[in-house]
């Protein structure tokens, strides 16, 4: 695959308008080897073509497999920190949206309260899912992008309506924020510039040899979360962890990390825009974390959490449909 499809940076689709969100908070900027939410522009050869890129979801890792389409999306390198979910959480609830949780710095912050220069870039935690596909909605409207979850045609914007929430669609197509498809998250943690890795290691690493520790956080090197992009470097410094084969920090371990799909066994399906069955009783979340309770961290491994489900190892990242005009 060429390098170029390997675009990291803000690209101008995941960079104005969060910067304003977090400046709203007062805080003064500070350096950083990382950006609240630095993406990769995840995109394939084939796309050019007119075709999506298709692998096999669960490959290795699970009992039933099945293939699945993708077609170009931008992810977030890092989980999304205190300091981002704060900010932005503080201005949407300024324009009226609810949540239910108001989310803590990592797994030993303090509910609700503003982040601190020590551990802002914590990842967020204690937070449902219901309270992170709001989140979503609010990031969209302040950047002035299309929200992507509705409700017969109302975008959502109370984590607390989960009647709402559970019946919800997505706008795959718009151009807002959103959690990704559980079949963009195993691509994601599974992709490298020449293939796949395998579905039965953690994601970064080559085979079976590689140290887990190396890029994940988990319950045999933490007692609990650790900034994030640490895993592999240096505890106190976000970014100099070893990032996975398609440049992504954290996609084990750390913290869960939250996907649309409700959870059920792989189905064969022909979409590239596939957010899994319509109805459900869990939604799926993946990678595994810090905590014994979430301590399977391979690649492929799934998780199934009630949606309104909130503990101190769950949290989640950005994802972005790529629009038309900015493939290149």
């Amino acid at each position: 695959m060429d390098r170029r499809a390997f675009v990291s940076g803000l690209a101008g689709i995941l960079c104005a308008g969060v910067l304003t969100a977090a400046e709203a908070v007062t805080e003064p900027a500070q350096p950083s080897f990382i950006s609240d939410i630095d993406s990769v522009f995840v995109f394939s050869g084939k796309f050019i073509q007119g075709a999506d890129d298709v692998y096999t979801i669960g490959e290795d890792a699970q009992t039933y497999t099945a293939e699945r389409s993708i077609s170009p999306f931008y992810i977030a390198k890092c989980e999304t920190s205190y300091r981002l979910w704060y900010a932005v959480r503080k201005k949407a609830e300024a324009i009226g949206y609810l949540f239910y949780n108001p989310g803590q710095e990592g797994s030993m912050g303090r509910r609700g309260r503003a982040p601190t220069d020590a551990n802002k870039f914590q990842p967020v935690t204690n937070i449902s899912w219901y309270d992170a596909v709001v989140w979503c909605n609010a990031l969209s409207e302040i950047t002035g992008r299309t929200p992507c979850y509705t409700y017969e045609g109302e975008v959502l914007r109370d984590s607390g309506d989960t009647v709402a929430c559970d019946l919800a669609v997505c706008d795959w197509k718009a151009d807002g924020f959103r959690l990704p498809s559980e079949a963009e998250w195993e691509y994601a943690a599974r992709r490298t510039q020449t293939g796949f890795q395998r579905g039965d290691l953690v994601s970064g690493a080559v085979d079976s040899s590689s140290e887990q520790g190396s890029f994940a956080w988990y319950d045999a090197n933490s007692s609990g979360t650790r900034l994030v992009a640490t895993a592999g470097g240096d505890p106190a410094v976000p970014g100099s962890g070893n990032m996975n084969g398609l440049g992504l920090y954290d996609m084990s371990g750390n913290v869960l990390e939250f996907c649309w799909d409700w959870f059920d066994v792989y189905q064969t399906v022909s979409t590239a825009y596939y957010g899994g069955p319509s109805e459900g009783a869990e939604r799926v979340c993946r990678g595994g974390s810090w905590s014994p309770y979430a301590s399977y961290l391979f690649a492929g491994d799934r998780y199934a959490y009630d949606p309104n489900e909130a503990y101190n190892y769950m949290g989640f990242r950005l994802v972005t449909t790529a629009q038309p005009e900015t493939i290149f």
